[in-house]
């Protein structure tokens, strides 16, 4: 029987399709746009082991969705990737079937930003014109538009790194990068989860504190991650648990000034990646038992989730060092590390049994 209006609160009366359920399609949409910025860091992981980032020599936001249609334009797009370094030093000689199999690469990663934009925009304005979303979603929403369309800069001030002197992109742009495209998908991620009728109860400081840590954790090893692609660092020493015979190699502290090591040398680049999985291993095992004590609600769900979640990405790290770097699993090796990312976020977020996003 339907309600008298009447009969209802003030607040019952002005709580509209997000309080009634009609947070279902923002949760839907939030989540397609979750999937699509895994999608793009995915294939623009596959992009770097592919060397194709510096194929697209110019930034067209608009016309530059749409790829060669001629043979004219194919040849027009190599002619103009020949006058850069990686052409010349590395590349010389290719033919114009192996320039377009780069092309496509980084093409579709260009693609996919564009279409996130979309995927994000269209809808917005339709569920904000159809009241679904919450003044109180506003701020964060915009947050992330505008984050998005830094991201866009931000990878066109990567590749052009490597369009002056290098054959290569900067590694620290490359980090930025990368580091920025999981700030957005982490976002998304909290986000979704926010949207729930009720909040869980807030757990002990403790708790929040170490689910904060691995988070933290996560996003270090992802950014030392990017150093280690942008440097090929994980060409080199393709042997597990020792590296070059030694669990700690000599030369980590070549470079000078000593700091340089930290991003500049292969050899403490890599060591580093990996001191800091096993460090992310043993944060995770003691918290995932402080989850499991404490028993609560979804706790040992979270802490199942943890341990198995950097576990299987410590064993595809090690799979793709030793078999040195193949396409297949540089790929499963970032989907996995999206993973942990996302398990690390819905972690934290129901540690902290905030006040959700819905009824507020």
């Amino acid at each position: 029987m339907k309600a008298d209006s009447d009969t209802l609160t003030p607040a019952e009366q002005t709580a509209g399709p997000a309080r009634s359920g009609g947070s279902g399609p923002v949760r839907i949409w939030l989540a397609v746009l979750a999937g699509l910025v895994a999608l793009m860091v995915i294939v623009g992981g596959a992009t770097r082991l592919t060397d194709s980032g510096l194929s697209i020599t110019e930034w067209k936001p608009i016309t530059g969705a749409i790829p060669p249609l001629s043979a004219g334009d194919w040849q027009a797009e190599f002619d103009k990737y020949q006058q850069f370094p990686e052409y010349q030093q590395v590349n010389r000689g290719m033919s114009l079937e192996e320039f377009k199999y780069i092309y496509w690469w980084e093409w579709g990663h260009r693609f996919l930003g564009r279409f996130v934009g979309l995927v994000f925009l269209i809808p917005f304005l339709v569920l904000l014109a159809t009241g679904h979303i919450r003044k109180s979603m506003m701020p964060r929403l915009i947050g992330l538009f505008i984050l998005g369309g830094m991201q866009g800069a931000i990878g066109w001030w990567m590749v052009k790194s490597g369009l002056v002197e290098r054959t290569d992109v900067s590694q620290y742009r490359l980090a930025i990068h990368l580091t920025m495209a999981c700030i957005i998908f982490a976002a998304l991620i909290w986000t979704i989860f926010s949207l729930t009728e009720q909040a869980g109860p807030r757990e002990p400081a403790g708790l929040r504190r170490s689910a904060g840590l691995v988070l933290a954790l996560v996003f270090v090893q992802i950014a030392l991650g990017a150093l280690v692609a942008g440097l090929d660092a994980g060409l080199t020493y393709n042997s597990w648990p020792l590296m070059d015979g030694d669990f700690v190699p000599s030369g980590l502290l070549m470079l000078q000034p000593w700091w340089l090591n930290l991003t500049e040398n292969i050899t403490t680049v890599q060591f580093d990646h990996r001191m800091v999985a096993y460090l992310l291993a043993a944060a995770g095992l003691a918290h995932a038992w402080q989850l499991w004590r404490h028993g609560l609600g979804n706790a040992r769900k979270r802490a199942g989730a943890l341990i198995i979640s950097i576990g299987l990405q410590i064993l595809i790290g090690i799979a793709t060092l030793v078999h040195v770097v193949p396409l297949s699993l540089g790929i499963l090796h970032q989907s996995g590390a999206l993973f942990v990312l996302a398990v690390a976020v819905w972690n934290l977020q129901a540690s902290r049994g905030e006040a959700r996003l819905i009824g507020s």
